[in-house]
This record gives C-alpha cells, sequence and structure tokens, in this order.
C-alpha cells in the first residue's frame, strides 16, 4: 500500500511538468514500468523476459502512431479537398494502419503469454488501462484547475 501511495504521488507531481514535454514523457515511462511492474507482480525472472517483449511491443505502436500523425491526418483534415481516389486511398491507408495496429496487438499477446502466466497478461491489460485512465483524470483536473 506504501508503494502505490508512492507511486501515485509521483505521477501526480509528474502531471504538474508537463510543460516541459521531453523530460515529462521520459518521467511517464517510468512511472509507467513503475506502475507495471507493481500491478503485474513480476519476479525479477519474468521480468528479465517481460521487459524486452513489452519495449519492442511499444516501440512498434510508436512507430504506427507517427505514421497516423504524420500521413494520415494531415490528410484526414484536408478531406474537404481531396478528390474520390484520394480519399479513397486514404480510407485504405487507415484500414491498413489499424489491420498493422490489431495484428501488433494480437502478436504481442501471443508472445506474452509466453513469457509470463495468462493472469499477468490481464493484469498487464488491466494495469495499462487504469495508467493511463489516472493520467486522463489527472490532466483533466489539471486544466479544470487552471
Amino acid at each position: 500500500m506504501n508503494k502505490r501511495t508512492l507511486i501515485f504521488c509521483t505521477l501526480l507531481f509528474s502531471t504538474f511538468l508537463v510543460h516541459a514535454q521531453g523530460p515529462v514523457r521520459n518521467r511517464i515511462k517510468t512511472l509507467k514500468v513503475a506502475f507495471i511492474t507493481e500491478r503485474v507482480g513480476l519476479t525479477s525472472e519474468e521480468a528479465q523476459q517481460f521487459w524486452p517483449v513489452y519495449n519492442e511491443h511499444e516501440a512498434t505502436l510508436e512507430r504506427i502512431r507517427k505514421k497516423e500523425r504524420m500521413e494520415l491526418y494531415s490528410g484526414i483534415s484536408n478531406a474537404q479537398n481531396l478528390s474520390n481516389s484520394e480519399s479513397e486511398s486514404l480510407l485504405d491507408d487507415i484500414l491498413n494502419l489499424q489491420q498493422e495496429k490489431q495484428r501488433a496487438e494480437q502478436g504481442f499477446l501471443s508472445k506474452m503469454r509466453k513469457v509470463i502466466p495468462a493472469k499477468k497478461v490481464l493484469l498487464l491489460i488491466k494495469a495499462e488501462e487504469d495508467f493511463k485512465k489516472q493520467l486522463l483524470q489527472q490532466y483533466r483536473n489539471r486544466r479544470g484547475g487552471g
């Protein structure tokens, strides 16, 4: 319980530092690692196998998100001016990226269940959702207060 309080306080503190994006991004990643490690209850042996697979997956998702931001959203924001064929092509790209994300998630979960027990994989999914919810809630609280 004391460990959770420390993690929560650290997470809360980090959200106040959102103005410096680079360092905050690193802090959030560090907090996420601590949050996941605690929530999933990784042993040191599991952690040695878990984190390389997890980090590879995070890098894959970041690459997909970057592609979405750079290629797709610029096209979508200009959708009014696209021809029918350009719209078809952009829609195909969106569908392909969604399929790529889905394949990445399926591959990740398949790898994870070989690294940690199924129950811990489920705890990981829940921990990631809980972490996102906490960040979002803290962001909303901060914006409401400022």
